[in-house]
């Protein structure tokens, strides 16, 4: 009997809907996991026939399951404290690349790190963004595997200032010395130590000498004669001027015809010359010619003071770095991977790029909770964090389930009755068909 069809279409309802909160329950610790709901529809057979109002008879032929859809509202961000997790805070996916070269879509931002050094979902897919060269991120460049390793390293910068923070002794009898040392990076890395020496010449008068050990140099060969032996490693001298209150008023480095006044420096150059003979030096290990410049001035107030205290250095600093190894790193919200590098530099080594679509519910999820575009979802739009209303970054962290339990629970109750109605009902139909062939008998 075709009565039968109908009850038959609610039970294949209901069990459709008891497969898919099962699943959902079954994913409730699924990070990235997006809770997924059946719409159902009605089917109804045309009879062509009318009441007497004109109204259209009509009688219903059972259900049909007319779509899944997917919550993809934001589930709760737990943190990890593992480097590597990520989650978006806000509308995105992570792009991801499996092994054939396709890319998948995730949400799900427990990542780990490979043998390459390359950030990994659980199933190996590479994790993409943009590429970062010395530090500086290329956003323009394609989307390539990111890079953390611990065999990444940090170039070399050579030193182009420093500053010292001293006070010198205004009580010292003249003669009195003080001294300052500080370590400089050539372009290769190496590092050089400056000594600066303080000679008290006279009331309010300090001067300076500035210099480096000669083992750090070697001579180039002269036309005629050729060098022999290294010059002196002397690289700087001149005068300190204080005033009655003891603070710098003039810097006048020896050689220079105009004075130089706190605020512009006292330029430098290594290797130096020698005065004589003339032998031009270059550093031991190949490295460039640098030209430092010696800051005397922070935020307005100069560093080197004179008063009647001990003479002391507190501080010193210097912009250069020798090359490093990869320390740790972490993940900003704009998805800039930030590595920390022995050196005690910090460089972006990468930024993570997040993918919108004009309609999530168009996308098919693939497994691993992974998901493909459609013709429904529109393509991917892949930018930056942060922008054209893409979601932001949460580093040491990932994006829980948001599957919600209760809610479970009672979409399953509800599963349940509709199958034992539909189970009933067929029942019900077995019965009279029973009762109609009795009849015949």
């Amino acid at each position: 009997m075709g009565s039968f069809s109908t009850p038959l279409s609610g039970l294949t309802a209901a069990q459709a809907d008891l497969q898919n909160v099962s699943n959902n329950l079954a994913n409730i610790d699924t990070d990235g996991y997006k809770d997924q709901n059946l719409s159902f529809s009605a089917v109804f057979a045309q009879t062509g026939e009318t009441n007497g109002s004109g109204d259209p008879l009509q009688t219903g032929s059972g259900v049909i399951v007319a779509a899944t859809d997917a919550d993809f509202s934001e589930g709760s961000l737990n943190a990890t404290g593992t480097a590597s997790n990520m989650a978006l805070s806000g509308n995105g996916f992570f792009v991801t690349q499996n092994t054939s070269g396709a890319l998948d879509y995730t949400r799900a931002g427990d990542f780990s790190t490979n043998s390459s050094g390359n950030i990994v979902t659980p199933s190996g897919e590479t994790v993409l963004g943009y590429p970062a060269v010395n530090g500086v991120v290329n956003t323009a460049a394609s989307l390539q595997p990111l890079q953390v390793g611990t065999g990444v390293t940090s170039p070399a910068v050579a030193s182009s200032d420093f500053q010292i923070s001293a006070n010198l002794n205004a009580s010292a009898a003249v003669g009195t010395t003080a001294s300052s040392t500080l370590p400089v990076f050539d372009s290769l890395g190496t590092a050089h130590t400056l000594s600066v020496t303080y000679t008290m010449a006279a009331p309010n008068t300090w001067t300076y000498s500035v210099s480096m050990p000669t083992t750090d140099l070697i001579p180039l060969p002269a036309v005629t004669p050729p060098a022999v032996v290294p010059p002196d490693t002397v690289v700087g001298t001149g005068t300190l001027n204080f005033n009655s209150a003891g603070v710098l008023i003039s810097a006048d480095p020896t050689g220079v015809a105009v004075a130089t006044t706190p605020t512009v420096g006292i330029p430098l150059t290594l290797p130096p010359v020698a005065v004589a003979p003339a032998v031009q030096t270059t550093f031991a290990d190949g490295a460039a010619t640098m030209n430092l410049k010696w800051n005397l001035v922070t935020a307005g107030v100069p560093s080197i003071t004179q008063t009647a205290t001990p003479s002391a250095t507190s501080a010193t600093s210097t912009n250069g770095f020798a090359s490093g190894t990869l320390q740790t790193f972490a993940v900003q919200p704009d998805g800039t991977i930030e590595g920390t590098f022995s050196s005690g530099q910090t460089l972006a080594l990468g930024q993570v790029a997040v993918a919108a679509f004009a309609n999530n519910q168009g996308l098919v999820a693939v497994g691993n909770s992974n998901y493909q575009p459609t013709a429904a979802s529109g393509a991917a739009v892949v930018g930056l964090a942060g922008t054209g209303g893409r979601a932001t970054v949460v580093g040491g962290s990932v994006e829980q389930s948001n599957v919600d339990i209760a809610t479970e629970f009672a979409r399953l109750i509800v599963a349940q009755q509709a199958y034992s109605a539909n189970a009933k009902s067929i029942t019900t139909f077995n019965t009279v068909s029973q009762a109609t062939l009795a009849m015949i008998q």
